[in-house]
């Protein structure tokens, strides 16, 4: 599902909860989710409605001044099907938890280096995660882009790799997988992956 930025700062501000879509088969169902740039939105419903079960409320919840605007903006639609109420809301990142969670027991580190040592086995350049994890590190917040710079890389194929094989731990528990004496935790999700 796309959002228009007006509508994703509408929902990280508290006031939209509900869009609406012509969809012949929602491609979207009640428990998914979708990471946006304002956070991960929740589907909390999704609902064939007709033209007049949509509500003045359903309209200002949506972002539009009122329902005529809702309905001329449904009309509008070039795609085939029936009118679809989505309530969603902004839910909690878990990479939040994830990236505070730096005590892994000796098993989860021994699946997270066998893990790393799989994606290495597969790569045909050779062994390449635990560079890369001390070059992100290094340098918390630096872009897709200058990472690959700096490794020499083309970005596409680079962000294809980093995001085929991210671990499943915070950055602070690599350090025993990368060999990295560095105190400070950077923060994986903020390398413009």
């Amino acid at each position: 599902m796309l959002f228009r930025r007006e509508v994703l700062e509408g929902i990280a501000g508290g006031r939209i909860d509900r869009v609406f879509r012509v969809w012949g088969k929602p491609p979207v169902r009640s428990g998914s989710t979708q990471r946006t740039w304002a956070g991960i939105i929740v589907i909390d419903s999704v609902t064939a409605v007709s033209p007049e079960e949509i509500t003045e409320e359903d309209a200002l919840r949506s972002g539009f001044d009122d329902r005529a605007a809702l309905l001329t903006a449904l009309s509008k639609s070039t795609k085939e099907g029936g009118y679809h109420r989505v309530m969603l809301h902004l839910g909690p990142d878990p990479r939040a938890e994830l990236a505070a969670n730096a005590d892994l027991t000796d098993q989860e580190l021994a699946d997270l280096k066998t893990s790393l040592d799989a994606v290495d086995t597969r790569s045909r350049r050779g062994p390449w995660t635990r560079e890369v994890l001390r070059l992100i590190e290094e340098h918390p917040g630096l872009r897709a882009l200058d990472l690959a710079e700096r490794l020499g890389r083309d970005k596409l194929p680079f962000k294809a790799d980093v995001r085929g094989s991210r671990p499943s731990a915070s950055p602070k528990a690599w350090r025993p997988v990368t060999g990295s004496p560095r105190a400070a935790r950077p923060s994986w999700p903020t390398c413009g992956l």
